[in-house]
């Protein structure tokens, strides 16, 4: 079974930022502030992600145009001149 178009960046994005933030500070050499950089790398990774997720997420789903009553169409193609309303 093939996988859904909108999977693939989802897995491949997840992939890459977890390898930022969790593969990445086994790798920081030692010295006085590699907790420091381990905790950036994590944080940033996170933060990262769940930025690109929400915002993936919500264009998946827009939200709807405005909605409008069938008298206000009606108001706005006789105000506009739009001789189409009265089909």
């Amino acid at each position: 079974m093939a996988l859904p178009e909108i999977a693939i960046p989802f897995i491949v994005l997840s992939i890459i930022w977890g390898v930022v933030g969790l593969v990445a500070p086994w790798f920081i050499p030692k010295g006085p502030n590699r907790g420091i950089i381990q905790v950036m790398l994590v944080e940033t990774a996170f933060v990262c992600y769940v930025f690109w997720l929400l915002t993936y997420l919500m264009q998946l789903n827009p939200l709807i145009g405005p909605q409008l009553s069938n008298e206000t169409i009606l108001i706005i193609g006789h105000e506009w001149g739009d001789k189409s309303w009265l089909i």
